[in-house]
């Protein structure tokens, strides 16, 4: 019998619009190994891989009359070089041309009529270099049933993996009596998840409802507190910004300062939005805060996870962007997730990062998942922090040298910022509105130089060495690789 979405899978689809595509993605970014990596190449490894994430094969089936939650089916129509797509950069290649490429794709929503999921090969990079995007839905990557592809397209050594056929034909489409009757049997065996599906479509009716009563105008004074920055009725177009830093200079920000590297990246991304808003004028206080809501890890109840997406919480974080001392906005960001290291459930960070292949592209989409069930908290945006390996990854034979994340953009919230930490590198990627965040690009600088506040602040004698990577801001080296294992 073909797999019931659950009811968060129904939200993804249903809540899905040209202003709020539901897609999560990976950028990574491959440098010329010793073999060819081209077109050809990523096509080849997709079709040897995809059999380990069956559900890339599959689409979406809606069961007549709405009497059940859609079930996932295989798609008869499978077509692999609809999926895995060619891109080129014009002459010379530059990282702000990608970005600019990287933020036209993440605006498109996928075909919900196919499986859902796009891969992207990008030459004509600077240097001989190389880029792969893969976009996933929502409702795609659980953490549980399916990883993210990028998870297992990833090799730790540049020798191909040997991956045996899986001998894949399309099942047949079930007729629309047997999709009726298996809904009635599961509504039966599982009135719960019925009662769920009830309840969504419920959901579905008032939002749309309250859609429709935020176009009329309004009647009477305002009852709500002001909008937020990054709070505004989301456009169809994005903005995707890219900053490369060193893991480094947050292990030696948190050997002076205590705290954990996690701590370093969100002081990091308080001070960078400080900066960014006083930049645009708005309004800052020594009370002005915002509200990030950052997905952690935590422990199996046995110690040992059983999937991704059980072992994922989100928790609200109050960023201190209004505090003018980069170590007292560190100590307060120190403060704030205390309680949650208190409780003995938090996974180590060099624990994630020892997970079979490259885990953070499925933790980032489980992350997202998690932000979306809180979507009801008032916070202001979303943050996924993940560590990755720190030993280098392939891809065909080809090193991985950069690697960031894109997290969507929903209910109104106009900026995501995702982190991976690999390869002795920590890597933001910043989805933003194009029209309601202006100048998206400055708020990566301010980033670097809310970093760079932080390492001054721990050793005022060290000298910051240039950064690389697709960073909006300075040009710089290429991150080597740290061999103490993950941040902690």
């Amino acid at each position: 019998m073909p797999r019931r979405l659950d009811a968060l899978d129904v939200t993804f689809l249903d809540e899905e619009t040209s202003a709020s595509p539901r897609q999560v993605m990976t950028l990574a970014v491959l440098e010329p190994g010793e073999r060819l990596f081209d077109y050809d190449t990523l096509v080849r490894v997709v079709n040897e891989r995809i059999g380990l994430v069956p559900r890339y094969r599959q689409r979406v089936a809606t069961v007549p009359g709405g009497l059940g939650a859609p079930v996932w089916v295989d798609d008869a129509a499978f077509d692999l070089s609809y999926h895995v797509r060619r891109s080129a950069l014009p002459k010379p290649g530059t990282n702000a041309a990608l970005r600019e490429l990287v933020s036209r794709l993440i605006a498109r929503r996928l075909d919900p009529t196919r499986a859902l999921w796009e891969a992207y090969f990008i030459e004509g990079l600077e240097g001989g270099r190389c880029a792969v995007l893969i976009k996933s839905h929502q409702a795609l990557v659980d953490g549980s049933v399916t990883v993210d592809l990028a998870q297992v397209l990833l090799d730790e050594s540049a020798h191909d993996r040997d991956v045996p056929s899986d001998g894949w034909s399309p099942r047949s489409l079930p007729g629309s009596a047997s999709l009726m009757a298996g809904s009635l049997v599961d509504a039966a065996l599982d009135p719960r998840r019925a009662a769920e599906r009830l309840r969504s479509g419920i959901d579905k009716v008032q939002s749309t409802v309250g859609k429709v009563v935020q176009t009329l105008p309004v009647v009477g004074p305002a009852t709500t507190d002001p909008p937020g920055p990054f709070s505004r009725r989301l456009s169809q177009h994005r903005r995707y910004v890219t900053v490369a830093t060193r893991l480094d200079e947050y292990r030696g920000v948190r050997d002076v300062h205590g705290g954990t590297v996690n701590d370093v990246i969100l002081a990091t991304i308080a001070g960078g939005i400080r900066g960014w808003m006083l930049t645009q004028a708005q309004p800052v206080s020594d009370n002005t805060r915002l509200r990030a809501m950052v997905p952690m890890s935590v422990a199996a109840p046995d110690g040992v996870p059983t999937s991704y997406g059980s072992t994922v919480r989100g928790h609200l974080v109050s960023l201190p962007v209004g505090e003018t001392n980069p170590v007292v906005r560190l100590h307060q960001v120190s403060y704030a997730l205390k309680a949650h290291r208190e409780t003995g459930v938090a996974v180590a960070a060099n624990t994630l990062a020892s997970l079979p292949g490259f885990a953070p592209t499925t933790f980032h989409a489980v992350g997202a998942r998690v932000a979306e069930t809180k979507a009801h908290h008032p916070y202001d945006l979303v943050v996924t922090n993940v560590p990755g390996p720190q030993e280098p990854m392939f891809m065909a034979g080809a090193p991985i040298v950069e690697t960031y994340p894109a997290i969507p953009l929903t209910h109104g919230r106009t900026l995501s910022i995702g982190v991976t930490s690999y390869a002795g590198g920590v890597y933001y990627g910043l989805v933003a509105d194009r029209q309601a965040v202006p100048e998206a690009d400055l708020l990566g600088q301010c980033l670097e130089e809310a970093l760079a506040e932080l390492v001054e602040s721990a050793s005022p004698s060290r000298h910051r060495a240039p950064r690389g990577g697709l960073s909006a801001g300075r040009a710089a080296r290429r991150p080597s690789v740290d061999r103490d294992g993950g941040p902690a």
